[in-house]
């Protein structure tokens, strides 16, 4: 999928009121909120690592989601968005690459990062450079090996069973404007067993998914 590298931001300063009270300073209680970083999630289905990242933010005072977008108006990621209470919405085809606004609805929830958890679009060059090093998304492979366009879900798995690979896992990296090209921040493996299928490989990436993606998420948003 559709980089950044180094972070490079102004540090936004936020004005906060401390009220005294019998010459004591008292922390606004409302400073843990302002402080946590928010994120949006991109996913085009079923949303089970959709869901992990939202269970993981649930209670954090690193981040919160605040944003689901699909380009599927039957997505389940919908339905899980709403069961948490989160904010949501489909785009079309013609706003999301030759409109405004997704990157309206994006500033508007003051969003700080983009997460692609199973998004099947390319990201377009002016979500890129609205968001730079800001957008991530997870591979179920490898990469630099079995990435690219038509690469994802099943049809990766199936390409490193033929290809007789000992090993796959996930890569997760950040966007740039060419398909699984861009830099990478993590890798984690698996063993291909002889007798392995691409359902059984596509089980040992899942696992991956749901134990790896949403703590280097965090990782990521605590360097913000």
């Amino acid at each position: 999928m559709p980089s950044g590298g180094a972070f490079k931001w102004a540090i936004r300063q936020e004005k906060l009121l401390f009220p005294i009270k019998a010459g004591i300073h008292t922390i606004n209680p409302n400073f843990a909120a302002i402080m946590k970083k928010n994120i949006a999630i991109f996913a085009s289905g079923e949303g089970t690592n959709a869901q992990r990242i939202m269970d993981h933010f649930k209670n954090s005072d690193v981040a919160r989601v605040a944003l689901v977008v699909s380009n599927k108006a039957d997505a389940n990621v919908l339905n899980r968005a709403a069961k948490a209470g989160i904010p949501a919405y489909v785009t079309g085809r013609n706003s999301f690459y030759e409109g405004t606004e997704t990157v309206e609805r994006l500033r508007a929830a003051n969003i700080d990062l983009i997460v692609l958890a199973g998004f099947l679009w390319m990201i377009p060059d002016s979500l890129i450079k609205a968001y730079p090093g800001r957008i991530v998304n997870i591979h179920p492979a490898l990469l630099p090996k079995f990435g690219g366009k038509g690469m994802y879900g099943m049809n990766v798995h199936r390409a490193v069973i033929e290809a007789k690979e000992k090993e796959s896992g996930i890569s997760i990296h950040y966007v740039n404007e060419q398909y699984d090209e861009g830099e990478i921040i993590a890798q984690h493996t698996c063993g291909i067993s002889e007798n392995d299928s691409p359902e059984q490989l596509a089980q040992k990436i899942r696992e991956l998914e749901h134990e790896f993606f949403p703590v280097t998420i965090e990782r990521i948003l605590r360097s913000l």
